[in-house]
């Protein structure tokens, strides 16, 4: 009798389980670092957006957006039960469209670290694992906040955040990259500027006299950034990965591990330069 009872116990266990994993919501990520978000929060989505590569698994979901776009039709046969959108990279108009028909649409846009972790917490209440959501949201606040109190003192540098070469663009206040370099104790040379992502001129750089160029990109991209300012701007350049740091995402906190860790290093050696009026190291 005993061994009947465990078995249909383990077989009622079994059903239970099984359809809490058919009843799990379908989601739909229509860009990279959403992607990233919705693993972090435990969520498997049924279509992601092109160049969603983190975790490996992205890579083997259907594409259902790219740059050109996103495929209506398709993401309507998929039937979502919620599709995670960025208004900084999707298109308004298609958006609406899926409104329109039904979909449900979640815009998720921050331009905090804060924000970014409050995303993923949020995301919990679509995750067929919502411990994971809060727990992974929790270690991102932990790791932020280690990081403010460690560099909360440390001499500001003014750096400049280059993003492309020509033209040049850089990251203003209203930004996830400027907050990076503010935990980092780094002053942004462009955060006064109207507009979050501004071009701006060589001779406009160079008037702000920055210590220190932040890309994002190899050391090899450094290098080739470092010969392009020279010999008006001797600054050393600082190569971060560049899906950690343009991805509005989890890995955001990895961009700022990196940059503390490099301006830590060479804040003795930029102090020392700038006074010899050396040519500054490349840092990689």
């Amino acid at each position: 009798m005993a061994k009947l009872v465990r078995r249909l116990t383990a077989f009622w266990l079994l059903l239970f389980s099984s359809g809490l994993l058919a009843a799990a919501p379908r989601v739909i990520t229509l860009s990279p670092h959403l992607t990233e978000l919705a693993f972090a929060a435990g969520i498997t989505p049924v279509a992601v957006s092109a160049w969603s590569d983190y975790p490996p698994e992205a890579k083997n979901i259907e594409q259902v957006a790219n740059w050109q776009g996103i495929n209506v039709e398709r993401i309507l046969a998929l039937k979502p039960d919620r599709v995670l959108a960025w208004r900084g990279g999707n298109p308004q108009r298609q958006i609406e469209q899926l409104q329109r028909l039904g979909v449900q649409v979640e815009w998720i846009d921050p331009v905090t670290i804060d924000g970014m972790i409050a995303a993923l917490r949020s995301l919990g209440k679509w995750s067929p694992q919502p411990a994971l959501a809060q727990r992974n949201a929790d270690e991102l606040q932990q790791q932020e906040n280690r990081l403010r109190q460690r560099y909360a003192r440390q001499r500001k540098i003014p750096l400049f955040l280059q993003f492309g070469q020509q033209p040049l663009f850089t990251a203003a206040r209203a930004t996830l990259q400027n907050e990076v370099v503010s935990l980092c104790g780094g002053e942004n040379i462009f955060a006064d500027s109207p507009v979050p992502w501004p071009q701006v001129s060589r001779e406009q750089v160079l008037a702000r006299r920055p210590q220190a160029i932040v890309i994002g990109g190899s050391a090899t991209q450094a290098e080739s950034v470092a010969q392009f300012w020279r010999p008006q701007l001797k600054a050393p350049v600082i190569a971060i990965n560049d899906d950690w740091l343009s991805r509005p995402g989890p890995r955001l906190l990895l961009a700022a591990q990196q940059l503390c860790a490099a301006l830590q290093v060479e804040q003795s050696n930029i102090k020392s330069a700038l006074k010899k009026n050396q040519t500054l190291p490349l840092i990689k």
